[in-house]
């Protein structure tokens, strides 16, 4: 049940974010949400901390700014694999990334709080 509760908040979080920023585009509706939700999760569960601990010596260098930059490359990663999601590009794709961490942090917060 929680996995349901985790996925519906995800595809929340991500209308929400594609809503406020004017280079990322939801063309499909929600359909589209979900299937973003179970592939950005999917992207994040397998190859995040993979590429993360390739390009450690990179993240150390920089202070873990680099993360962001991982972050960005997996939503571009994402805008490929699904149809109806659309980024503008890499700034796009890095403002993106950082909005969605911060409302998943808002929408965690309330959900734990109960």
């Amino acid at each position: 049940m929680m996995i349901l509760v985790n996925w519906l908040i995800s595809a929340a979080a991500i209308g929400i974010a594609a809503y406020i920023l004017p280079g990322v585009h939801i063309q499909g509706g929600v359909w589209t949400l979900l299937v973003l939700a179970i592939v950005l999760g999917l992207i994040n569960a397998v190859l995040k901390p993979i590429l993360k601990l390739l390009t450690l010596p990179i993240t150390i260098l920089t202070l873990g700014l680099f993360s962001l930059v991982i972050n960005a490359l997996l939503i571009l990663l994402a805008t490929a694999i699904v149809p109806g999601f659309v980024v503008d590009g890499f700034w796009w794709a890095l403002l993106f990334s950082i909005v969605l961490s911060l409302i998943n942090g808002v929408f965690s917060s309330m959900k734990d709080e109960k």
